[in-house]
């Protein structure tokens, strides 16, 4: 393999001139590993560091200290996350759109994978029309569509953000059930490991304000 300790032997041997030695050369063999092995680690280590120094190939807590670098305290691994789910998480954070009510939404879907409402009271196409001849509007039907519409809350929207669907611990009955038995059933010891998507609610508020303009608000309301 390139840069272990035989390849390093061999490629020494290969700069020798052959008429200084016989066919076998344990004594130098000797000397020879002894300097291959130092360089080998060296070698192995220079892999290490380039691969810790890229967002694509670095793993465990160099993959968190580029996070932390790049993103601070507001986003870290979730507990139990792996590396690759993580990474994933990173690269969108790096490029994601803000300012829009589309950066809104996508940081939602990525963050709970469920699509959000959102209302904003100036918006026609939310709030739809009782007579809207052009076509362009939400429409309206009382207590279905559309909504209450006011121009007096300007710079101003409402967020309906719903939890994951995935929270908990799959197959596990919770506290109080009556689906297990010692050694039986849906019960067992559980750790905050095991937990699924665990997202707080504050994770779902802090999404929403780090996308919002500057200068605008974003009432939000959360359900499971």
């Amino acid at each position: 393999m390139v840069g272990d300790q035989q390849d390093i032997v061999s490629r020494l041997k290969d700069v020798l001139p052959l008429r200084w030695f016989p066919d076998e050369t344990p004594i130098l063999d000797g000397v020879l590993n002894g300097l291959a092995w130092g360089w080998a680690w060296c070698y192995q280590l220079l892999q290490f560091v380039r691969a810790q120094a890229r967002l694509s190939t670095a793993q465990g807590e160099w993959l968190d200290l580029i996070a932390w670098d790049y993103l601070g305290a507001r986003f870290a691994r979730l507990a139990g996350q792996n590396d690759d789910s993580f990474r994933v998480g990173v690269q969108r954070e790096l490029v994601r759109e803000r300012g829009t009510r589309y950066a809104v939404q996508s940081a939602l879907v990525d963050l709970t994978g469920r699509e959000p409402g959102i209302f904003e009271p100036a918006n026609p196409v939310d709030t739809g029309g009782y007579y809207d001849p052009s076509g362009l509007g939400g429409g309206c039907a009382y207590g279905l569509t559309g909504g209450w519409g006011t121009l007096s809350l300007p710079f101003q929207c409402f967020v309906r953000a719903y939890r994951p669907t995935n929270s908990g611990i799959a197959l596990v009955m919770g506290w109080g059930g009556t689906a297990g038995g010692w050694g039986q059933g849906a019960i067992e010891y559980a750790s905050l490991t095991m937990i699924q998507g665990q997202i707080t609610d504050t994770d779902i508020n802090a999404a929403v304000a780090g996308v919002l303009p500057v200068g605008t608000i974003g009432w939000t309301q959360i359900r499971s």
